[in-house]
């Protein structure tokens, strides 16, 4: 099995986790998994492609996944069965706001959808479009405060968005990889992205000023995965080998300053 998408559940030690090829006849292509004992605790079939999204909500038990089959699933760890399913154009992605109550779905063409948790089968109750970008988005985040969403998309361009307008506040465009996607997320305070990018090097923008502050080597390639830690002032990044960066308390009074642990 080759697992291609990995999102951590609100008990520390189990996490849901996407594999490349759905095994529809025993097990699907989405697993609960327990760290604490290596064991499959649920297995959850339906999708007929490969999921390339997975997000779980900051509230409760249920999550998302968007997968190449054109569908996001809804789910509920304590369930096997899908809970709901939206059909959508192109390689759907999707997040949940901070509080649960919203949760937005990427599509081709520069869509962005947001739904009601709680009535997303009514359909979307607003749409933004990124303009003048029409690759499919792979990665989207909301910020901290919910204020903001990061976009990354397939040909390697972030976009920041108002998440309330869809105003674009600002953009920019990395080095890319062949056959790889990069991926960016905000800083805990909302004031910054950082990502990786196809040349091995990490990046840090401020969203205010719309500009690059920081630029360091990543030492591990082309960085595909990067999360803050949701309760510590560090980030990992990920490639062919994994590293951990947390701030330079010498240099406390610049945030972009940071140490790296691989």
């Amino acid at each position: 099995m080759v697992l291609t998408s990995v999102c951590f559940t609100h008990h520390p030690s189990s996490v849901i986790c996407s594999s490349r090829y759905n095994l529809e006849s025993t097990r699907g292509s989405l697993q609960y998994l327990s760290m604490y004992d290596n064991r499959y605790l649920r297995y959850f079939k339906g999708h007929k492609d490969r999921v390339v999204s997975l997000c779980m909500s900051p509230v409760n038990d249920s999550f998302m996944s968007g997968s190449l089959d054109h569908s996001v699933r809804l789910w509920d760890l304590r369930v096997n069965a899908c809970q709901g399913i939206l059909h959508l154009r192109g390689r759907p992605t999707v997040a949940y706001d901070q509080q649960g109550l919203v949760f937005a779905v990427a599509m081709e063409g520069g869509a962005i959808k947001l739904f009601d948790s709680r009535s997303y089968d009514t359909g979307p109750f607003d749409t933004f479009l990124v303009g003048g970008d029409t690759a499919e988005v792979c990665d989207i985040k909301f910020s901290n405060d919910g204020k903001s969403m990061v976009l990354t998309t397939t040909n390697n361009n972030i976009y920041v968005l108002d998440a309330y307008g869809g105003e674009k506040r600002c953009g920019f465009s990395l080095e890319p990889s062949p056959n790889l996607t990069n991926e960016a997320t905000f800083t805990p305070d909302g004031q910054y992205v950082v990502s990786g990018s196809g040349d091995g090097t990490l990046h840090a923008f401020n969203i205010r000023m719309r500009n690059e502050v920081a630029c360091w080597n990543s030492h591990i390639g082309a960085v595909t995965c990067l999360k803050w830690a949701p309760r510590r002032a560090m980030f990992a990044a990920a490639s062919t080998a994994l590293s951990f960066w947390i701030p330079n308390e010498s240099k406390s009074n610049d945030p972009t300053e940071v140490n790296t642990a691989e």
